[in-house]
């Protein structure tokens, strides 16, 4: 779920897996520790609690990209913090990121077009009644702790999210159509399903070692944040957090694909991106992603270094505004304060149609976007929709008044847009305080929402996460990294996303419940023919526009930059005109070269690959054809 790079789940993995910028500050209330100790690998040595194992460095490296020890550090600066270090409960964009680099999926993405490749699983194949997968799991991937990952690893992980709540936050969207997962034998996974499910190539779960997270209690609040080195299988292992300060991570010297070329990777955490982009030019970092990407004046004035690289490409994520539909959860029980004139189809349409997107992409973007239209953007062509002339909500202030009116909000002697109950209509809406587009579209909707005579207050906060998941608001800005298969996206404006009680956490995004897309979902899900799904998908798109809770203002491109005298090269996702941070997969940072090295700048990002797909053949059998399914869809987690 890039879950959110909401700003997420973008998810990036869900790495989704989804894309809220969801803020600064990490959902304390929600993601205590649980109160037990941090389980450990048999045998492993005594690992360090987080907070003692600074090494004096507290996450900073020298200009040239070493450490004190001279170890090569690839640092990168982002303006999101972790929300959690569990693969069962983050969902941000930087979160999901992380759980790609320290656990494998069964399956990953072609970093040059996204297509599925071997991943954990070497080969799959379904039962002719496409109810039954068979993944066969690579013998040479070991945990980092040196005991060996089998079958019996995946079926756990499963079965966890199945039965356990808390364990099924994040990603049991994925697991809700299993009806039995078994291990057969070590290199056997044996998935079985109530009803054909098309994401079963698709499905982007971290699978964590059973030894180790079997002695976790409640999954609902173990963060997986208080003991380290963390046991793992991906490109790297995480060896230290700092909340709301840095993530490092070292180089797994035994990963299948191969040891990445840096021996450190960290994180390290601003919440002031102009600082960030200070530390670049200084070479305190070596990368810098923005929040999610730089600004058009920061990207400007970086082009002009010799030894910076600005990239500047197509981004998988879109940025809209979400409206509060009234939260309810799955028990019927309502909450939140959401403004009852918003639940009006007429009012949320109007102040749609008082949105200038060009406007928005021309002076805020300054054209480093594309206009915004239908859910999933127009980097997944197969899946991109846009409205019909006479369905589009277009710019048209005076129609947007005419609506108002309509509805039954009139002006009063001021000018002001009066209620039901005859007060001032004025909204407020959530603001990431890191975000600098969301205060400046902010001063537009004051002006263009001014102007129809309705009032807004932006409530620009480091933490979001809080008054979002309460209910506590009247619209907000949202956004998510999608996923090449859009399946995650989708799933979290479905009714079962929503918590089960106010008082729990659920996967949705801003609490949408229509009968009409969980039915058009449902045959999303079950359709394997990919141009017949690609047209429910479509529908489902139409449907989420014509409700007029969601609203998508850009599909922002991408924009980053790097030190060239520190990285010599890096995988863009896709390799032609692609992103480098949040990319589904971990192909940017274990494919990077350091800068003094002495490897081509071409050699690290397509050797692992070739090997991963020559390792096994994709069968699908009763299907007759290579089923390249595809995860999230276009820009992930909730950033």
């Amino acid at each position: 779920m890039k879950r959110h790079d909401q700003h997420g789940r973008g998810r990036n993995g869900p790495h989704l897996r989804r894309i809220r910028l969801l803020g600064a500050a990490a959902a304390a209330a929600l993601f205590l520790t649980a109160g037990l100790a941090t389980p450990m690998a048999p045998g492993a040595p005594q690992a360090r609690a987080a907070e003692a194992h600074t090494d004096g460095k507290d996450g900073k490296v020298s200009q040239d990209g070493k450490d004190s020890g001279g170890k090569k550090v690839l640092t990168v600066a982002v303006a999101q913090s972790v929300d959690s270090l569990s693969p069962f409960l983050a969902v941000r964009l930087l979160s999901t990121s992380i759980n790609r680099l320290m656990y494998e999926y069964l399956t990953d993405y072609d970093p040059k077009d996204a297509h599925v490749i071997p991943g954990l699983a070497t080969k799959w194949e379904s039962s002719p009644d496409k109810l039954t997968w068979t993944y066969t799991i690579r013998g040479d991937s070991k945990w980092s702790d040196g005991q060996q990952v089998t079958a019996e690893d995946a079926a756990w992980t499963f079965d966890k999210m199945m039965t356990d709540q808390g364990a099924a936050t994040a990603n049991g969207s994925f697991v809700g159509n299993f009806a039995e997962v078994t291990a057969p034998s070590p290199t056997k996974l044996v998935i079985r399903l109530k009803k054909p499910q098309a994401t079963m190539t698709a499905l982007d779960v971290p699978i964590v070692p059973k030894h180790i997270w079997e002695k976790v209690g409640d999954f609902s609040k173990f963060n997986n944040d208080k003991t380290f080195p963390i046991v793992g299988n991906g490109p790297f292992v995480l060896t230290d957090y700092k909340p709301d300060s840095y993530v490092r991570l070292k180089a797994n010297k035994d990963f299948w694909r191969g040891a990445p070329k840096f021996d450190e990777l960290l994180f390290r955490y601003y919440k002031d991106q102009d600082a960030a982009v200070a530390a670049l030019r200084k070479g305190e970092v070596s990368f810098v992603a923005g929040s999610p990407s730089l600004t058009p004046a920061q990207a400007a004035s970086l082009k002009g270094d010799k030894n910076i690289h600005v990239n500047d490409a197509p981004g998988r994520r879109f940025y809209a505004l979400a409206t509060n539909p009234g939260a309810q959860a799955k028990n019927g029980k309502k909450f939140g304060d959401g403004d009852s004139s918003l639940l009006d189809e007429r009012v949320r349409h109007a102040l749609f149609m008082a949105v200038d997107r060009k406007a928005i992409v021309d002076k805020v973007f300054q054209g480093h976007a594309v206009e915004g239209q239908g859910y999933i953007p127009p980097r997944f062509s197969s899946y991109f929709w846009k409205p019909s002339a006479g369905q589009e909500l277009a710019y048209d202030p005076a129609k947007a008044a005419h609506l108002l009116d309509q509805a039954g909000y009139q002006k009063n002697g001021d000018g002001k847009r009066v209620g039901k109950d005859g007060k001032p209509l004025n909204y407020r809406v959530l603001c990431h305080a890191t975000d600098p587009n969301d205060k400046a579209v902010g001063k537009y909707l004051q002006e263009w929402w001014g102007k129809l005579g309705i009032g807004i207050t932006l409530d620009c906060l480091d933490n979001v996460t809080d008054p979002w998941l309460a209910g506590k608001y009247d619209l907000a800005f949202d956004g998510w990294s999608v996923n090449p298969d859009p399946d995650f996206v989708l799933s979290i404006h479905t009714c079962a996303a929503r918590p089960a009680t106010p008082k729990d956490t659920g996967a949705t995004d801003n609490f949408i419940c229509d009968k009409t897309y969980d039915e058009l979902y449902a045959q999303q899900l079950a359709e394997y023919d990919p141009a017949k799904r690609a047209d429910i998908v479509k529908r489902m798109e139409s449907r989420l526009y014509d409700l007029g809770y969601m609203n998508v203002m850009a599909y922002p491109n991408a924009v980053e930059a790097y030190r060239t005298d520190q990285i010599k090269s890096i995988t863009t996702m896709p390799s032609e005109a692609g992103n480098i941070y949040g990319q589904d997969g971990y192909w940017s940072w274990w494919s990077a070269v350091p800068a003094d090295s002495g490897d081509s700048s071409g050699s690290s990002a397509s050797t692992g690959v070739v090997i991963g797909i020559a390792a096994g053949v994709v069968v699908l059998i009763g299907l007759g054809v290579l089923f390249a399914m595809r995860r999230r869809a276009t820009a992930e987690d909730r950033e």
